[in-house]
């Protein structure tokens, strides 16, 4: 529970950007938080999990604490359902890997998504037709300010795409000490979205499994992403961005090519990916701030760029968008 000065965070974020932390420690206890938190009162608090989705653009002029605190058991089970809780400091894919081995179903297409289970609710993740808000029973987090727990269910976490209470008007307010999934006994398998079919296919997997499907989300995400060990990067840097139906009907009038997705409000989802394409962005370099060969949507630290680099290439490519396609680009990854 030391707690150390002017810390560096390399190798604390996924992009692998060089800045330090005024105060760095970690905590895998309630009670070591609170003692953290009083001792440092007067200082701004961060928690950092996975550091998957943080760009540090600059040093952190207060504390930084890691959430470590690791667990993973079944609370609960009925006809159809299996509820398994999961420490905030769990590794994601770890805990996907847990419930494919034990044939709980519901997170398979979210295999190898880089991050920690705290991240899970804050981002409300996703991958391949299925969100976190699907499996989500209830979290536990603790109020930083006013030093207690709170329960938080599906509805109070205000689930929206990538989003949660946590980005919004919760803010900073919460350390997230564990989430309970319910998962399924009984699998109900989702493989229209993306390449899994076709991957599936390659794969002679035979009979439909969740072992199966995550096998092949992992080969599909291996195969298009980089690996953040090998080349600096947080997944998708951007959102997908959402148009009312009739701005994609005129987008789609000037640009027949533009790819979209129907939503079930009459809106339409665009791909950020196809957009960035069309730019001219993809593969594009300056120095070590990149956006990647194989996919538009990610940007990355090719070895020694700065966040301010990423962060701003990552503010070139939104006016460029925004200037070819009048749509607005958003960031995914949290910017400090």
């Amino acid at each position: 529970m030391q707690v150390q000065q002017n810390y560096p965070l390399q190798k604390y974020n996924t992009f692998g950007v060089q800045a330090y932390a005024k105060y760095f420690g970690a905590f895998n206890t309630i009670e070591d938080l609170l003692l953290l938190l009083k001792e440092y009162s007067k200082e701004s608090t961060l928690i950092l999990g996975g550091g998957s989705n943080i760009l540090f653009t600059k040093n952190y002029d207060g504390l930084i604490l890691k959430n470590e605190m690791k667990s993973i058991q079944t609370v609960h089970e009925d006809e159809d359902h299996i509820y398994v809780r999961a420490g905030a400091g769990e590794n994601w894919h770890h805990f996907v890997m847990h419930c494919i081995n034990n044939n709980f179903a519901g997170v398979e297409n979210l295999s190898l998504i880089p991050g920690n289970i705290g991240a899970s609710p804050m981002q409300n993740i996703g991958a391949y037709g299925v969100e976190i808000k699907d499996v989500f029973h209830s979290l536990e987090a603790f109020h930083l300010k006013e030093k207690k727990i709170v329960n938080f269910t599906l509805n109070d976490c205000e689930f929206g795409y990538r989003n949660s209470v946590f980005k919004k008007k919760d803010k900073d307010q919460f350390a997230i000490l564990n989430v309970t999934y319910r998962l399924n006994k009984k699998p109900q398998y989702n493989i229209s979205y993306g390449a899994i079919k076709e991957e599936l296919e390659k794969m002679e997997a035979g009979e439909l499994s969740i072992q199966a499907i995550s096998q092949a989300v992992i080969n599909i995400r291996t195969s298009k992403l980089p690996d953040p060990n090998i080349i600096g990067n947080a997944g998708s840097f951007f959102k997908n961005p959402e148009v009312p139906g009739h701005e994609f009907h005129e987008l789609k009038r000037i640009h027949p090519n533009i790819v979209g997705y129907n939503l079930k409000d009459g809106g339409v989802k665009l791909a950020a990916a196809w957009l960035i394409e069309q730019c001219g962005w993809k593969g594009f370099r300056r120095g070590d701030a990149g956006c990647h060969e194989k996919q538009a949507l990610v940007l990355v630290n090719y070895g020694n760029a700065s966040g301010k680099q990423i962060y701003d290439l990552g503010k070139e490519i939104k006016q460029s968008v925004k200037e070819k396609f009048a749509v607005e680009l958003e960031n995914e990854v949290n910017i400090i």
